[in-house]
C-alpha cells in the first residue's frame, strides 16, 4: 500500500499562489499594437483640447474648463474598461456575449419607462439617481458580439453564414433597432444598420442577403418620407441636407455655420480658444456633435486633416487585424468595431462639411461624453486583444 504525504494531497500556499499567479498572468496580452494605441492617445488628447475650447467662458472662469475636467475623467474610467477588455481573454468576452446584449436591450427598453429622459429631443438617456448613460453606446457592443457569434461560427462543414444565420441575426438587430427608434434617435439607428450591413457584407454569407437588404432599405426610406412618418425636424434636417440655403436662419443654421466656422480656419487655423465663431457660441453642440467645427476654425485644415488622418489611421490598424485573425468569430469583432468607427466618424465630420445630414452622433475618441467615450475605447481593448492572441497576427 502506497502511503501518501499531506503535501502531496494538498497543494502549499506557495503553490496556490504560484497557480493564481500565472492564471492571471496568462490572461494579460503579451504584446500590444502601441501604433494603434498612439493614435486613439493622440485623438483623445486632441479631444480634451477641443473640448476645452468649446466651452471655455472667460466671463466664468471658475468653471471654464468644466467639460474638459469631465471628459478626462471620462477618458480614465473608458481607460479601465480598454484595459479590462484587453486583458480578459477575448473568448470570454464571447461567452458572456448573450447577456450583454441583453443587457443592452434591457437598457434601451428602461428608457422607454419613467426612468429616461429627453436630451435634444430623444429620448435616450437613462437616470438613475446622478448616473447618466446612453444604453445606445452599449448596443452597438452587444450587437456586435452578437451578430459576430452568428455569422463568425460556421457550423461543421460549413465556411460561411447560411440563410437561416442571416435570419437570426436580423431578428438580432431589429431588437435593439426598434427600441432605438422609437426614442427616437435616429443616428444611432443609423450606425446599428451600418455596423450589421458592414459585418454582413464581409462575412462570406449569400450576396442576395446584402443586396437585398441594400434595396429594402432604400425602398424603406423612400417609403418614410413619401408617407410622412418622419419627426418634422428630421424631416427639415434632410431638406437643408439637399438645400442648405432653404432656410440659413432656421432649420438650416446648425449646418450653416458649421460650414461657415469650418471656412473660416483657413489652413493654419486661428489658433486654440481664439476662433471668433466657437467664442460667439454661432454653432450649438460644439463640444459633443460639432467638435469638428472648433477644430476646422481653430487648428485650420491641417488640423481637420490631422484628426481624420489619425482616425483613418486607426480603421487601417483594426483592419490590418481583422485580415489576419485565424478565427471567424475574432475576424467579425474587428469588422465590426471597423464598420461602426468609419460610418460614425463619416456622418460626424460630414454634417459639419455638409456632404450628410445632421445627426446626433459623436466623433469617436474626440466629442465629449462618458457612454460613448468609454464604450469607444471598450470596442478598442477587445480588439487589440484579439491581436495580442491569434496567433497569425503579426
Amino acid at each position: 500500500m502506497t502511503a501518501y504525504s499531506s503535501s502531496s494531497t494538498q497543494p502549499s500556499g506557495q503553490g496556490l499562489r504560484g497557480r493564481a499567479g500565472r492564471l492571471f498572468a496568462s490572461t494579460l496580452p503579451h504584446r500590444m499594437d502601441w501604433p494603434l494605441i498612439s493614435a486613439v492617445a493622440a485623438l483623445s488628447l486632441l479631444g480634451v483640447l477641443l473640448v476645452a475650447s468649446a466651452t471655455y467662458d472667460p466671463a466664468d472662469p471658475g468653471t471654464a474648463l468644466g467639460h474638459a475636467e469631465r471628459q478626462v475623467l471620462h477618458l480614465a474610467v473608458g481607460a479601465a474598461a480598454f484595459v479590462v477588455a484587453a486583458a480578459v481573454d477575448y473568448r470570454v468576452s464571447r461567452a458572456y456575449a448573450p447577456f450583454l446584449y441583453a443587457a443592452a436591450v434591457l437598457g434601451l427598453v428602461l428608457v422607454l419607462t419613467p426612468l429616461g429622459e429627453t436630451i435634444n429631443g430623444s429620448r435616450s438617456w437613462l437616470v438613475i439617481g446622478g448616473l447618466q448613460m446612453q444604453p445606445g453606446e452599449i448596443a452597438k457592443i452587444g450587437l456586435i458580439l452578437a451578430v459576430a457569434m452568428l455569422l463568425g461560427e460556421p457550423r461543421d462543414g460549413e465556411f460561411a453564414p447560411t440563410s437561416r444565420d442571416v435570419l437570426v441575426s436580423l431578428v438580432v438587430l431589429a431588437v435593439p433597432l426598434g427600441l432605438i427608434l422609437a426614442q427616437p434617435d435616429l443616428g444611432t439607428g443609423l450606425v446599428l444598420m451600418a455596423t450589421y450591413l458592414g459585418m454582413l457584407a464581409l462575412s462570406g454569407a449569400p450576396v442576395m442577403w446584402v443586396a437585398g437588404l441594400v434595396g429594402a432599405g432604400l425602398a424603406s426610406a423612400f417609403a418614410v418620407v413619401w408617407f410622412g412618418l418622419l419627426e418634422e425636424y428630421q424631416l427639415q434636417r434632410f431638406t437643408t441636407f439637399i438645400d442648405p440655403g432653404a432656410d440659413p436662419r432656421g432649420a438650416g443654421y446648425n449646418a450653416n455655420q458649421s460650414m461657415i466656422a469650418v471656412g473660416s480656419g483657413g489652413l493654419n487655423g486661428t489658433g486654440l480658444f481664439q476662433g471668433e465663431h466657437t467664442r460667439g457660441r454661432f454653432v450649438p453642440e460644439q463640444h459633443t456633435d460639432f467638435i469638428f467645427t472648433v477644430a476646422g476654425e481653430e487648428l485650420g485644415f491641417f488640423g481637420g486633416a490631422l484628426i481624420i488622418g489619425l482616425l483613418a489611421f486607426v480603421l487601417w490598424r483594426v483592419l490590418r487585424i481583422a485580415a489576419l485573425c485565424e478565427q471567424p468569430y475574432a475576424r467579425m469583432v474587428c469588422l465590426g468595431a471597423a464598420a461602426w468607427l468609419c460610418f460614425q466618424s463619416f456622418i460626424n465630420i460630414g454634417m459639419t462639411l455638409g456632404i450628410s445630414p445632421i445627426t446626433g452622433v459623436p466623433l469617436p475618441f474626440v466629442s465629449y461624453g462618458g457612454t460613448a467615450t468609454i464604450a469607444h475605447l471598450a470596442i478598442l481593448g477587445l480588439v487589440l486583444n484579439i491581436y495580442a492572441r491569434d496567433r497569425r497576427v503579426d
